[in-house]
């Protein structure tokens, strides 16, 4: 019998902690174990976070269990003292502080960072920069209890062996905090969140999933086409509104889920098929697809000197040989910059040039009506989040043009390279006024097309100076003074041989 006036009560907490998967013997599954929390400590740590406890190790005696098998049984559990929460997180120092404004001032510091993303694969920029940006991330708004997501979110679709799950992986070792999921092995409520009875309370409680775990961070999705479409679609708000509201059991909550969320799918034949639209090649839903700031289409196209580059790129890098002329960022480095970046800078927004965007929206929905991939108001919100995440590159405190420029570029080789070849190589004549305003850079895009072009017909690694021209006559434009010379023909890894009248790339240096 229990006396009630002698009782002492006392709050407390109970958490299931696990270990961390990756310090776990080869073969072996985590363990876990519950923990008590009483007094301060609770509500101390939340779900997803790595932490480390000092407690007391002791027995309880379990009534129910006792009754049931007729001995005394008992269920052990650890009472803790304290909370560690500095684990395995990043500390920045005042002379990393330091380093990172220097680095900043970098004029080619986009570039190199970039690079620095998975820097053992090789090609893929457009990847690359897609994935530095969703980890750098825009500037969340709330405006009279209407919140806009800051968070970038990226589809990687390609064909088998193009290093989806590669990149994955190396975002989840980048960040200070990711949850990795698999579309085969994830449900709707492994993802998002489900409703359990507590074994010894017998109340209904609630157990968050990878996106509720991933708050504040990034959750990374692999085999994605692979989850069933209701899956899928009990997403739709944590993707947007970056909530997750429950109604079980009597429980009605909502749960915070304000992560950036990458996921990688394989197209529905296996193998992309560029002579089909976009719609035709994935099995994927507008309302799911528009929620995507950034699609990177990624096809495994039969070259015979990109392959021989790529083959040389990989054994060399086992060889433990590094790249001429290519500047990579330490892998410590680049976790503190980015979580610098992320903390401290909140670019804002002044002077925009809303015209252009408009127009480049109005022509992008024309466009769209049969290409089969949705562009929806969501696309201009992309803008703005991407031109900030551009800001935080490079560690200012207000968006610029060329800021907002570059985001344009970012959605319009995102939206042309889900198209058919035909109509892809059709679209970038017709959005060529979208990119960036300066000559060069309109010529060195061109000239890109160009090389492109050449490698894959006649697998020559040269162009002409007469047929640049002749194509800019094309488009009304011309050569640029001193073009040759320009630092960002040089940093687009091209020389110009004036005897031959060659123009010439490095494309791995």
């Amino acid at each position: 019998v229990v006396n009630s006036s002698e009782t002492i009560y006392k709050d407390f907490q109970k958490l299931t902690v696990q270990e961390v998967p990756g310090t776990v013997p080869a073969g072996t599954l985590p363990r876990s174990k519950e923990i008590l929390l009483f007094y301060d400590l609770i509500d101390l740590a939340k779900p997803g976070e790595e932490i480390e406890i000092t407690g007391i190790y002791k027995n309880n005696f379990n009534v129910a269990l006792n009754v049931k098998n007729g001995f005394p049984v008992f269920f052990t559990v650890i009472e803790a003292v304290s909370i560690d929460k500095n684990v395995g997180k990043v500390e920045i120092t005042a002379e990393d502080i330091k380093d990172i404004k220097r680095f900043a001032k970098k004029p080619n510091a986009k570039n190199i960072l970039f690079n620095s993303i998975a820097p053992g694969i090789c090609g893929h920029f457009n990847v690359k920069r897609a994935i530095a940006l969703a980890l750098f991330g825009g500037v969340p708004k709330e405006k009279n209890n209407h919140r806009t997501r800051g968070d970038i979110n990226v589809l990687l679709l390609g064909d088998p062996g193009t290093a989806k799950s590669q990149f994955l992986r190396y975002v989840e070792k980048i960040s200070n905090r990711a949850v990795l999921a698999t579309g085969q092995g994830a449900s709707a409520v492994g993802l998002t969140a489900t409703v359990k009875r507590d074994p010894v309370l017998k109340e209904w409680t609630l157990e968050g999933g990878a996106l509720v775990l991933a708050d504040k961070g990034v959750c990374l999705i692999d085999e994605f086409d692979k989850m069933n479409e209701h899956d899928r679609t009990s997403i739709h708000e944590a993707m947007e509104q970056q909530s997750i509201s429950i109604s079980k059991a009597g429980i009605v909550a909502t749960l915070h889920a304000r992560c950036t969320v990458i996921a990688a799918a394989n197209p529905t034949r296996g193998i992309y098929n560029s002579s089909m639209t976009f719609a035709q090649n994935v099995n994927l839903s507008d309302p799911i697809l528009s929620r995507f700031d950034i699609l990177c289409v990624i096809k495994d196209i039969v070259d015979l000197k990109e392959d021989e580059m790529m083959a040389d790129y990989i054994l060399n890098s086992h060889e433990g040989k590094k790249q001429e002329g290519m500047e990579i960022l330490d892998h410590n480095f680049l976790r503190k910059y980015i979580l610098y970046a992320k903390t401290n800078i909140h670019p804002v927004f002044s002077n925009v040039n809303v015209e252009k965007i408009s127009n480049m929206y109005s022509d992008l929905r024309k466009e769209s009506i049969s290409s089969g991939l949705p562009i929806t108001v969501r696309h201009i919100e992309s803008i703005i989040r991407i031109s900030e995440a551009f800001a935080k590159i490079e560690l200012r405190s207000f968006v610029t043009f060329e800021d907002i420029d570059d985001a344009i570029s970012v959605v319009l080789d995102s939206f042309m390279g889900a198209q058919r070849y035909s109509v892809s190589k059709n679209m970038k004549k017709k959005f060529l006024k979208y990119f960036k305003k300066s000559n060069v850079d309109v010529v060195l895009f061109i000239l890109k097309e160009m090389f492109n072009e050449r490698l894959r017909a006649f697998n020559s690694h040269y162009v002409y100076g007469e047929e640049l021209q002749k194509q800019l006559k094309s488009y009304g434009l011309s050569i640029p003074n001193n073009f040759y010379e320009n630092k960002d023909f040089v940093d687009s890894r091209f020389r110009y041989e004036k005897k031959e009248d060659k123009i010439y790339r490095n494309i791995l240096n």
